[in-house]
């Protein structure tokens, strides 16, 4: 054991975050160190607070400390169009285009079959009642393109076939497999305005 065990403690709970790695980790926990008292007990507040008030907007399922998030509560957004994504994540990416002027529905997951995961295990039902809601709406599916993606994207297109709503996704500019979290804001604002109406 190099370090005293206080400080492993510090650097395994690190490593729990993503894409941190043992040396990340280390320096992140020695960093941790060299603050003050005051800054360590904002720091630990700061993320109390936010999982304990931080849960999902009753309309979109985006993450908010109110009822209602901000984008929701947006008149400036067109409520028409709706981007359907698969975690909240995402919505942060998308936010940071600054271009997109629709509101979102967040799934919270994909249907996978092979982990068990159903259509009645995601937001899917909520969608409908949204859709159901308005006028000729557009559904901009922006999901993975994978196997849950492509499974989730066609069941969506068949549960709303009869209703009066256009469905598209982002363009395949998007390269195959990519994370949405990931994805730069160039690209991801390329292949929004490029997405295509799905065909039957």
């Amino acid at each position: 054991m190099i370090y005293p065990k206080k400080l492993e403690n510090i650097i395994e709970s690190y490593k729990k975050l993503p894409g941190i790695g043992e040396k990340s980790a280390e320096r992140m926990a020695l960093a941790t160190l060299e603050l003050t008292t005051e800054q360590i007990e904002d720091f630990s507040k700061s993320l109390l607070e936010a999982k304990n008030t931080l849960k999902p907007c009753k309309l979109c399922g985006h993450i908010t400390d109110k009822e209602i998030c901000d984008i929701c509560s947006d008149d400036n957004r067109d409520g028409n169009i709706i981007c359907v994504l698969e975690d909240y994540k995402s919505v942060f990416t998308f936010e940071k285009t600054g271009n997109f002027k629709g509101v979102y529905h967040v799934l919270g997951g994909l249907i996978s079959p092979s982990e068990g995961i159903g259509y009645e295990d995601i937001s899917l039902s909520s969608l409908v009642n949204r859709v159901e809601k308005l006028n000729h709406p557009e559904l901009i599916l922006a999901l993975k393109s994978n196997i849950e993606g492509e499974t989730t994207t066609l069941f969506i297109k068949k549960i709303l076939e009869e209703k009066d709503v256009v469905i598209s996704r982002l363009s395949y500019g998007i390269p195959i497999g990519a994370d949405i979290d990931y994805m730069d804001t160039v690209t991801l604002d390329k292949a929004l305005d490029d997405r295509k109406q799905i065909s039957e």
